[in-house]
């Protein structure tokens, strides 16, 4: 595996990669690896002849500098997980790399970028996730690129981006590693502490309650909702938001009929976590 730092250098080495006939996998990631991330250069391995795996910690997308300072950081150990995963190259570029000086372009999608994370993380959030991920395609110009169905918000902005910009790359979302006790894998779950750790099941505890809630027959999102906030711990867990949408726009439903996506953030201690599930009737 070959460390870039540079957009010159990862150009040149994708260039020489697609002259030769290579196909283009690209993993977008800020670092912290964990088994989603490796399922998910795993992914790309099997299908595309050449793998790139982005590593950078973007600024633009966080509205909390405090957040942004403890979002765990390990290059020597992300490094040595991607080698492991057979990823051909890493591309760790600095700050200035990616956001040079001068820089004043933002792409901003409306509609499915204005609920959920959207409204609780602000509208400059996803403007910089749209942001970033339109640079990295300019600069990897991956046949596929692979996110983890976890961020569903975020893929439904990416696929957005996509189809608006006629991109030519195929989005594949692969779906969430969880723990053993249903944790969904997250680089942010190494902050929590030990109690933390245990209350943190409580997201997955949610959308297992509404989805069964779905299965005993009920229909009425309110009442689901409503069975699924119930389920989380009542102390050291302060839920943001649960969230009955469509699958396909993001839109909250009413009633239940088909194939809806739950969604739940919440802040447990100092950390704020995300998951989702997609529930259908019988």
């Amino acid at each position: 595996m070959i460390t870039v730092r540079t957009v010159a250098d990862i150009r040149a080495a994708v260039w020489k990669a697609r002259h030769d006939g290579a196909s283009i996998g690209l993993v977008p990631t800020m670092g912290a690896f964990h088994d989603g991330h490796l399922s998910l250069m795993r992914r790309a391995r099997e299908q595309c002849d050449r793998v790139v795996v982005s590593l950078f910690v973007n600024p633009a997308q966080f509205n909390d500098q405090s957040d942004l300072a403890r979002y765990p950081r390990d290059e020597r150990r992300d490094a040595a997980l991607a080698a492991g995963a057979e990823v051909d190259f890493l591309f760790a570029p600095p700050v200035e790399q990616v956001y040079p000086r001068g820089f004043a372009t933002t792409v901003s999608i409306a509609g499915v970028t204005e609920s959920m994370e959207g409204a609780h993380r602000g509208r400059g959030h996803f403007d910089g996730v749209a942001t970033v991920v339109a640079k990295l395609f300019n600069i990897v110009s991956p046949d596929v690129a692979y996110f983890g169905q976890k961020d569903a918000q975020q893929v439904a902005v990416i696929r957005q981006l996509v189809r608006d910009l006629d991109m030519p790359v195929r989005i594949e979302a692969c779906p969430t590693v969880r723990e053993p006790d249903g944790l969904a894998m997250s680089s942010r779950n190494v902050l929590l502490s030990g109690p933390e750790r245990e209350r943190a099941t409580g997201l997955h505890r949610a959308l297992a309650a509404a989805r069964e809630s779905v299965a005993a027959g009920e229909r009425d999102a309110t009442a689901v909702r409503a069975a699924a906030i119930a389920a989380l711990p009542s102390g050291g867990i302060d839920p943001e938001y649960f969230e009955l949408v469509s699958a396909d726009t993001l839109v909250p439903v009413r009633h239940i009929d088909g194939e809806v996506l739950a969604l739940v953030a919440a802040r447990v201690g100092a950390t704020r976590l995300i998951d989702n599930d997609t529930i259908r009737t019988p």
